[in-house]
């Protein structure tokens, strides 16, 4: 495959629903939720495994503003959330001629068909899910739609009757789940649905610039994909290093360090023997190694600052992008969506039409 990755097969053989015309494109979902502008791990973990993509298959990515509600979150921000990271998709090259980019709850076909499944997902299924038990042990009462949560997912990636999915480890447990879904229904009401595979980014887990925990922008470990060169040397020069490595005259170990392990995704590699062989040998500090890190993390998100600041000025071009995707999905999500509801006895208006048939009326 063109992209980079490491692909999860299915644990069983493909259905016929699964297979693809001779010629034609497997077909992609992935999505994210509204957090505002992407920062580093989004980057790293997803977004430019998502953009190499785009050319060897049919992709559909999405801003799941919906699954965001189920947390907490501030209505009155969620719209300029959405709107800024829809411009850090185009800036960072999702491009709208190759990729189908819109908003999850501009396609309502999402959420019928995240019903619908509950008909076929066990209760059980649901609570066995890490992520949760992980947030539900931390509520006093919790939301139906954090038990859901993963069917919605199913619902998401199964309306495009979708191939692949590009996912972290953390949410391989949901899409084995949505393929589980796809199992049941199709046994239930004739093949329909492909059972997608995930396809695991080489980037892995990204840790925060804390050191310790995975990046992400509630913790305050990370950095915006937009942000300033000055902006990215104030958050990099407070990243964790070798917590053996206390004064500069002290030899370091690379492999510990977890500046270090951002080099190896952002730095260029013919640099790399040269940041490992001084940090070894003690003849360059830390502080420097980080200035290294913040300026090639600059040069490689300059050019999405450029384009971030094109849309920004033009933002009725995001809109644009965004409702032309939507139109777009919801063409195919009503067409599986139509199929769904017929198999399983929800089109009443097949009844009338035999009934005209039988007693030779016509209907008006």
């Amino acid at each position: 495959m063109g992209a980079e990755g490491r692909v999860m097969e299915p644990t069983e053989g493909r259905t016929e629903s699964q297979e693809t015309a001779p010629g034609t494109r497997e077909r992609v979902f992935s999505g994210m939720q509204p957090s505002g502008e992407a920062h580093l791990g989004n980057y790293l973990g997803a977004l430019q495994h998502w953009e190499r993509m785009q050319d060897d298959y049919e992709c559909f990515f999405c801003i799941v503003d919906e699954h965001a509600i189920t947390g907490e979150y501030t209505p009155d921000e969620l719209p300029q959330r959405t709107f800024d990271l829809a411009v850090s998709f185009l800036a960072v090259g999702l491009d709208p001629e190759r990729s189908t980019i819109f908003v999850q709850s501009d396609v309502p076909e999402h959420t019928e068909l995240s019903w619908l499944f509950n008909a076929v997902t066990p209760v059980g299924d649901l609570e066995r899910m890490t992520q949760y038990k992980d947030k539900s042990a931390h509520l006093e009462s919790v939301p139906a739609g954090l038990l859901n949560y993963p069917v919605l997912q199913a619902a998401d990636i199964l309306i495009y009757r979708a191939h692949v999915v590009p996912v972290g480890e953390d949410q391989l447990q949901h899409l084995e789940l949505t393929r589980e879904i796809a199992r049941r229904w199709n046994a239930r009401y004739g093949p329909l649905f492909p059972e997608p595979r995930g396809v695991v980014g080489q980037a892995g887990r990204i840790v925060g610039l804390d050191g310790a925990q995975k990046m992400s922008k509630s913790l305050g470990n990370t950095v915006g994909v937009l942000a300033e060169p000055e902006e990215i040397w104030d958050r990099v020069r407070t990243a964790k290093t070798d917590p053996q490595r206390v004064r500069k005259s002290d030899p370091g170990r690379p492999e510990m360090c977890n500046v270090y392990s951002l080099h190896e995704h952002l730095t260029d590699p013919d640099a790399l023997y040269d940041i490992r062989d001084q940090c070894r040998g003690a003849t360059r500090g830390c502080v420097e190694c980080k200035r290294i890190l913040a300026d090639s993390i600059a040069e490689r998100f300059a050019p999405f600052r450029e384009r971030a600041e094109g849309y920004r000025s033009r933002p009725q071009d995001v809109v644009d992008v965004l409702e032309s995707g939507a139109r777009r999905a919801r063409s195919l999500a009503r067409d599986t969506l139509d199929e769904v509801r017929e198999r399983m006895g929800l089109g009443w208006r097949g009844a009338a039409r035999s009934a005209s048939t039988r007693t030779g009326s016509v209907s008006p």
